[in-house]
């Protein structure tokens, strides 16, 4: 990491114990939210066997002088804080550099989420070998 600190990760280490009722009581949030009234109400709502989208915006090379994370949207977010299952595929390039397409949804739901993503796969043979881009 030689052009950049570890300041999250201090941060992070800062916060303290993950059995402080802090923690505890925000976590059980977190899960409220992202579960029963995010993804699953979301499904039940309407009918839904999962949940697909873009799973971040197109990639980008790293800035030296503003930094190496530019906010490019994406859904990775309620499936993690869920502790959902999710899977990513290719879905194709942008600018010569990949994007991929997320498949997510309840609780055991990785049968049909597994399903999904490879059909996606055999369909639209979006994936291509890695290339080298020039860097600095």
């Amino acid at each position: 990491m030689p052009w950049f600190g570890q300041e999250l990760f201090l941060k992070a280490q800062a916060k303290g114990s993950l059995i402080e009722k802090a923690y505890l009581d925000a976590l059980a949030k977190n899960h409220r939210l992202a579960r029963e009234e995010g993804i699953n109400a979301v499904m039940d709502r309407l009918e839904l066997d999962a949940i697909i989208a873009p799973t971040g915006g197109p990639a980008y090379r790293t800035d030296l002088l503003w930094g190496d994370r530019p906010d490019t949207g994406g859904c990775s977010s309620p499936a993690a804080i869920a502790g959902y299952p999710h899977i990513t595929v290719p879905m194709g390039l942008v600018n010569g550099l990949p994007v991929g397409i997320s498949f997510f949804g309840r609780a055991w739901s990785e049968p049909k989420l597994l399903a999904l993503a490879y059909a996606f796969e055999q369909v639209t043979k979006a994936r291509q070998p890695p290339q080298f881009l020039a860097s600095l």
